[in-house]
């Protein structure tokens, strides 16, 4: 373990932020444990009012009506800070896990631009907690990139568009590149011409199929 980077975790103030719950809508009528997947918001969807986690991921697809086979939590970053600011995983996972029938070798992370940054560090942070990440048009901070190793095992899918102005395309192209080298199973999507807006890929079936054939147990 990199004893550094566990100290910085370790002093990071725990944070306990609102969030957004779906719920399946069968659950109230079955005893079975679920998985869960966490969905973290882009910069746009900061704030107090959780109205703005729907308007796009998702929560948007909730909004309209869309049913999912798992539960779907998606907490909120305050404005002007981060997902790597603070620990918000533990007091959700408290929050969450002793009130609902959540499948623990199923949890699942994915988020988008800053939430994308947010997934690669939930996963370091707490590399034997997920059974996959999904980000999108993310990265890690230089100072992390020493830590990308205790996620070598970990099923990971990611995408960025090849013309991204806001997040470079190399950000992810670094990371990929290191974990192949660790010989990881990552899987690597570039969108060829996508800008930063590719939440529209939140509407593909497939994402969900591949999550949720992923599991701790198959490590």
């Amino acid at each position: 373990m990199n004893l550094s980077a566990f100290a910085q975790n370790e002093q990071k103030v725990k944070a306990n932020y609102n969030y957004l719950l779906y719920l399946p809508k069968d659950y109230v009528t079955t005893t079975k444990a679920y998985p869960l997947m966490i969905y973290l918001g882009g910069g746009s969807q900061r704030g107090t009012d959780l109205n703005k986690l729907k308007t796009f991921g998702p929560p948007n697809l909730i909004a309209k009506g869309q049913d999912f086979d798992f539960i779907i939590v998606s907490p909120q970053c305050p404005e002007g800070k981060t997902w790597t600011s603070e620990k918000w995983y533990d007091s959700l996972a408290i929050a969450l896990i002793p009130k609902y029938r959540i499948d623990s070798n199923r949890i699942y992370v994915t988020g988008i631009s800053i939430g994308g940054y947010g997934t690669w560090q939930a996963a370091m942070d707490y590399p034997d907690k997920f059974a996959a990440i999904i980000p999108l048009c993310g990265g890690i901070n230089d100072s992390d990139t020493a830590n990308i190793s205790k996620i070598k095992h970990l099923p990971i899918w990611t995408f960025h568009g090849t013309a991204d102005n806001m997040i470079s395309i190399a950000q992810t192209e670094r990371i990929y590149k290191k974990l192949k080298g660790l010989k990881s199973q990552i899987r690597f999507t570039t969108i060829k011409n996508g800008g930063h807006g590719i939440q529209y890929l939140y509407e593909d079936p497939k994402i969900y199929q591949w999550m949720l054939k992923q599991r701790r147990s198959n490590w």
